[in-house]
C-alpha cells in the first residue's frame, strides 16, 4: 500500500490550486506532431533490437546518447542498465520535480507479425537460446519517452521545476536467482531522489480505440505472485501404478483444487483473483510414472489480507491433496509485482489534463480493472502516481479480438505514438505549474 507520508504529499499536492498555464497544450500538440517520424523512426530501430531484462545494454546506450544530444542530464547503470534523465526548467515559478516512466526489455517470443521490422534478434533465458521480441509494447514506450524528452527539452525556458525520465530495464521480471526486479533496483540505486521525485506517471499501450486513454483510480492493475509447487513421489513402471505414487495423479488433483478454491471461495464481482497453474514438467517417457513433477503458475489479486488467506487455503490443501496420494509437496511463492494503485486525488486531477490533448470522449478515468500486472507499483509505494493505458489496436481492427499484449502477433497502431508523447509531456508540465 502507499505509505502514509506519500499519502499526505498527495493530498497536499492536489488540494493546492493550479498555476497559471506555462505552455498552452496546443504548442506540445505542435511540437509533437513535428517530430512524429522521428519517433516512429526510434520505435522501429529498438522494435528491431530487443533486449531480455537486465540486458538491456545496446537499449541503454540509445536512450542515453538521445538524451545527451537533447541536452539532458544522464545517469546511466541505475539500478543495472537504466537510464535516468534529468531535465531543469529553467523559468521563474515552483520547483516541483515530476518523473516519467517507460520500460525497456522485451520478452522471450519468436515474433509472428510479419512487419518490415521484426525482431530476428535472440537471448539468453534460463540458460537456454531463445528468440526475443518486443511483445509488449516497450519499443513504444521507450520512444514515446524519448519523444516528450525532446518536447520538453525544447521549451525548457518556459517552465519551472524538473522532469525525472526514468527508463527502466526488467520489467517483465529478472532471471532466476535476482532478488528485485527493475523498478525495485532503480528504486534502490535512488532513481527518486536527487531530485527527490514529487509524483509519477507512465503508461502502457494495449489493445484499445486508438487514441482512447483509460485507467481508474485506486487498484487498477493486480498484484502479481509467482507460484511455484514441486511434488515428490516414487517411480514406477507406468502399467503398475499401485507399486508407486503418481505425481501425475497429485499434479490433476493439485490443479483442480486450485481452479475450486478461486472460483467457490472468493466473489469475483468485488475483488478479481485469477490463480494460474501455467506450466507443469513432469517425466521422460510413456510408460514411466515420475518420482516429481515441478509445477508453476500466477497468482493475481487486488486485496492484500484476501490475497495472504488464499495463499495459506491454497498451501494446505496441496498438502492435504499430496498426503492422501502418499506424495509431498513443496509450495513457494513470489511478489513479480505490487498492485497498482492510483493515487485517488491526483486520479481525479489527471482526468482533464489528459483530455487536453486527447479530447473530449476519448479519456475514461474510471475503466476497470485488470488482471494484468506491472512493477510501476513499486514507484507508487514511495510516491504518489498514476498509471494508464493507451489503446493502440489497429484501424479497422476489433480489439476484443486483436492480438493481446505477450502474444507473437502483438503490435502497436504507430499512430498513437505522438499521443503518447502529449500526455507524458502536457501531464508532467501541469504538475509542474501548481504552486
Amino acid at each position: 500500500m502507499i505509505r502514509i507520508a506519500a499519502i499526505a504529499a498527495a493530498l497536499t499536492l492536489v488540494a493546492a490550486p493550479a498555476f497559471a498555464q506555462t505552455v498552452p497544450a496546443a504548442d506540445i500538440a505542435t511540437a509533437a506532431q513535428g517530430i512524429e517520424a522521428d519517433v516512429i523512426a526510434w520505435r522501429r530501430d529498438l522494435h528491431a533490437h530487443p533486449e531480455l531484462g537486465l540486458a538491456e545494454t545496446r537499449t541503454a546506450a540509445f536512450v542515453a546518447a538521445h538524451l545527451r544530444e537533447m541536452g539532458i542530464e544522464v545517469r546511466e547503470g541505475v539500478g543495472r542498465t537504466g537510464v535516468v534523465g534529468v531535465l531543469r526548467g529553467t523559468g521563474s515559478g515552483p520547483q516541483h520535480v515530476v518523473a516519467l516512466r517507460a520500460d525497456m526489455d522485451a520478452l522471450p517470443v519468436l515474433e509472428a507479425t510479419g512487419l518490415a521490422f521484426a525482431s530476428t534478434a535472440t537471448g539468453t533465458y534460463q540458460g537456454q537460446t531463445v528468440p526475443v521480441a518486443h511483445a509488449c509494447g516497450h519499443d513504444a514506450h521507450i520512444a514515446m519517452l524519448l519523444g516528450a524528452a525532446r518536447v520538453l527539452s525544447g521549451m525548457k525556458d518556459r517552465f519551472s521545476g524538473t522532469v525525472v525520465f526514468l527508463f527502466q530495464p526488467a520489467e517483465e521480471g529478472v532471471p532466476p536467482g535476482e532478488p528485485l526486479g527493475g523498478a525495485r533496483l532503480m528504486i534502490q540505486d535512488g532513481a527518486l531522489e536527487n531530485p527527490k521525485v514529487e509524483a509519477i506517471f507512465g503508461l502502457h499501450v494495449v489493445p484499445g480505440r486508438a487514441g482512447t486513454v483509460f485507467y481508474r483510480p485506486q487498484g487498477f492493475m493486480a498484484a502479481s505472485d509467482r507460484v511455484d509447487i514441486t511434488l515428490h513421489g516414487r517411480q514406477t513402471h507406468g502399467a503398475w501404478p499401485w507399486r508407486g505414487v503418481d505425481v501425475i495423479a497429485v499434479a490433476g488433483q493439485v490443479i483442480q483444487t486450485v481452479n475450486t478454491l478461486t472460483a467457490r471461495t472468493i466473489d469475483p464481482t468485488t475483488t478479481p483473483t485469477v490463480f494460474t497453474i501455467a506450466t507443469i514438467q513432469a517425466g521422460v517417457r510413456y510408460n514411466i510414472i515420475p518420482d516429481e513433477a515441478v509445477m508453476s503458475g500466477t497468482l493475481r489479486t487486488f486485496d492484500v489480507a484476501q490475497r495472504d488467506d488464499l495463499v495459506k487455503r491454497a498451501e494446505a490443501a496441496i498438502d492435504h491433496v499430496a498426503e492422501a496420494y502418499g506424495a509431498t509437496a513443496d509450495f513457494s511463492i513470489r511478489q513479480n509485482a505490487a498492485l497498482v494503485f492510483n493515487n485517488e486525488e491526483l486520479s481525479a486531477w489527471l482526468a482533464p489534463v489528459l483530455t487536453e490533448v486527447a479530447g473530449e470522449g476519448n479519456v475514461n478515468p474510471a475503466a476497470p480493472p485488470t488482471t494484468v500486472a506491472e512493477d510501476f507499483s513499486y514507484f507508487q509505494n514511495e510516491v504518489p502516481g498514476v498509471f494508464y493505458h493507451l489503446g493502440g489496436t489497429a484501424d479497422g481492427v476489433d480489439p476484443a479480438t486483436a492480438a493481446p499484449n505477450h502474444s507473437p502477433r502483438f503490435d502497436v497502431n504507430e499512430e498513437v505514438l505522438v499521443l503518447g508523447v502529449k500526455t507524458h509531456a502536457l501531464s508532467a508540465l501541469r504538475f509542474l505549474e501548481r504552486e
